[in-house]
């Protein structure tokens, strides 16, 4: 099981970046899919899900309308689109799934994926 996160870099408040969740040996489109992210002396925790089922998706209150979360099943991955970035956005950002469950619910929790991406950081500063 193998997830590729890839998409990050150096932007300006208020900039964007997309970041890219590719898959390969698994079929990301049976299963939810989260971002997390994490900074340095504290805890990953959850940014966004998007389940396989309804499409339903979740977002954590620090990015709810500023963050959207999408799949594209024929390439096998998932973005995070992330939009008017805030200096506390800055944080390596890594893509998970369980390769059991479908639907995200009402949080992402990291003790609830098991397979992980690499990550790739992301730095917002002028």
């Amino acid at each position: 099981v193998q997830l590729q996160a890839s998409g990050g870099g150096l932007v300006q408040p208020g900039g964007s970046l997309r970041l890219s969740c590719a898959a390969s040996e698994f079929s990301l489109a049976y299963f939810r899919i989260g971002w997390f992210r994490q900074v340095p002396g504290k805890e990953r925790e959850g940014v966004s899900c998007t389940s396989s089922t309804d499409g339903s998706t979740y977002y954590a209150d620090s990015v709810k309308g500023r963050f959207t979360i999408s799949r594209d099943n024929p390439k096998n991955t998932v973005y995070l689109q992330m939009n008017s970035l805030k200096p506390e956005d800055t944080a390596v950002y890594y893509c998970a799934t369980d390769l059991i469950s479908t639907h995200c619910g009402d949080s992402v929790i990291k003790d609830d994926y098991d397979y992980w991406g690499q990550g790739t950081k992301v730095t917002v500063s002028s």
